[in-house]
This record gives C-alpha cells, structure tokens and sequence, in this order.
C-alpha cells in the first residue's frame, strides 16, 4: 500500500495470546503437509498396528470370543512390558520415517528465502520461532506414538480391573516418558539439519545417517579400540537401553543406563547450540 494514500488503519482486531503465538506455524504448515495424499496416506497407515493391537487385547480377555475363534489362550501374546516394548519400538520407528517425510524442509526453506527477519521483526521471538517448527512434528509423532498407546493400556486396564492398572502403573509412564524422549531426539536432529543442510533430499539422508551410519561407525571404534564405548554413538541403542528399562524388559545392550540418559541430553544439547548458531534475524556475509 502506497504511504501517500495514508489509508492504512491500526489494527483493531482480538490479538493471539502470547503463550499461543507458537501454534500460528504448525496451523499453516499442515496444509501443506496434508496436501500430499502420500503423506496423509501414510499417517493413516500408521495407527494399523494399533488397531490390530486392541484387537488382540479385547481377544486376551474375552473367553467367549476365544472360544468362537476356536484360540486358546495360550497362543494369545502376552500383554505386558514385552508387548508394550514392542509397540513402542513398531510406532517408533513409523514416526522416524513420518519425520523424514515431512520434517527437512521446516527451516531451510526460510533461510533459503531469507524469511527469518519476517518472522523476527513481529513480536514473535526466536524461542516462539524454534517451538513452533518443533511443534509440527512433536504434534504429529504424538497422534502416533503415545496418544494410541496410552489407549491401548487404558483398553487393557479397562477389560482386565484397575487392579491390573495399579499394578502395571510403570508402563504407562514407560509409555509417556519413552515417547517423549524419542520424540524430542528426533524434532531437535531434524530442525538442527534442516537448518544446515538447505537441500531437502540431502537432509532427509543425513537423517538416516545419523541413525544408521553412526551405528556401524560405533561398531568399528569397538572393534579397534576393543572397547565398548563406541556404543554410544548408536542412537538406537541408546533408545534401546532406556525402552528396555523403562518397561522393565532385559537388555542386551551394552550401554548402562545412565550412560544413554547423558548422551541423549548431551544430542539434544548440542541441537539447540546449532539452531541458536543459525537462528537469527540477520545473516552477515563476508
């Protein structure tokens, strides 16, 4: 609008509340993520297993319907940590893939187009800026991971007594705690890589790197150093070692678990340090 026509007007209108400013990002961005029907497709595919989940949990304690089926209850699988470990590990893993197909663009597209100082220049800091891209997969792996899993253990608590509920308590703080640090690992790894790595399909590999690549460079520092420290550079192991603990499941790996716990904040750490290196409403080019 032209400055001579002085036509403009302040705003009048309901301000959004400071707490909520966040939530502007994701609300724009999944309509874009959403226009892709692989995309929905495939967040559709992801609650399959759930659903065949609470199947087998109604099966477990419903003899009336074992008995139309013609199963007996010993070819039922268990419900208990093993089973909730190995859901965790199923929508996990879903999630892992979710965010490498939406994930790579979040930041790099605004810095590619020098959009940061748009957002900067409201009042719209750059904590709001960095929980709001965080919030578009933090968001989504949550609808997959422990929203549905914490509704197959209220399913089981509900058929088999809340004395079940009071006794296995711990698997739903498995649950909770176990998706949220699965969660975090992966919403910090990917908008620390989307802001470095401006290439889209670059930066969905490198993200398949760190999980898989990481792993086999861990494996070879122990076989050379004869160690086991290496160990720590494998991301899935780590996970590995908290699930299993936090459901109460042996483990085989060979990372304590206090070991895990410090790597994985030190990651998460060392995330934040590289968003805040790139954050900014301004660029100086030499």
């Amino acid at each position: 609008m032209a400055v001579y026509r002085r036509s403009y007007k302040i705003f009048n209108g309901p301000y959004t509340p400071t707490w909520s400013r966040f939530l502007v990002l994701p609300r724009f961005i999944y309509q874009d993520v959403f226009a892709s029907k692989m995309v929905t497709g495939y967040f559709v595919l992801c609650f399959v297993p759930c659903l065949i989940s609470s199947v087998l949990i109604y099966l477990k304690s419903n003899a009336r319907a074992l008995e139309m089926l013609s199963l007996p209850v010993s070819e039922i699988i268990p419900i208990d940590g093993t089973f909730f470990l190995t859901m965790m590990w199923i929508q996990g893993s879903l999630a892992f893939f979710l965010t490498v197909f939406t994930g790579p663009g979040l930041v790099s597209m605004d810095l590619s187009n020098n959009a940061l100082p748009l957002y900067l220049c409201r009042p719209f800091n750059r904590t709001d800026y960095v929980i709001g891209k965080m919030s578009v997969t933090t968001i989504l792996l949550s609808l997959i991971t422990w929203v549905p899993l914490m509704f197959l253990w209220i399913l089981h608590s509900s058929l088999e007594g809340w004395s079940w509920a009071w006794q296995n308590l711990f698997l739903l703080s498995g649950i909770l705690l176990g998706s949220l640090i699965w969660i975090l690992i992966l919403s910090l790894l990917n908008l620390a890589i989307s802001a470095w790595v401006r290439w889209k399909p670059i930066a969905g590999a490198m993200l398949f790197g760190i999980f898989f690549i990481g792993a086999g460079f861990g494996e070879a520092v122990n076989e050379i150093m004869v160690t086991n420290r290496g160990t720590l550079l494998n991301l899935q192991q780590l996970i590995e070692t908290i699930w299993s603990w936090l459901f109460r499941v042996p483990d085989y790996t060979q990372v304590s678990v206090g070991n895990a716990w410090a790597m994985l904040i030190f990651v998460c750490l060392f995330c934040l340090f590289m968003l805040t290196r790139k954050i900014k409403a301004y660029e100086v080019v030499n």
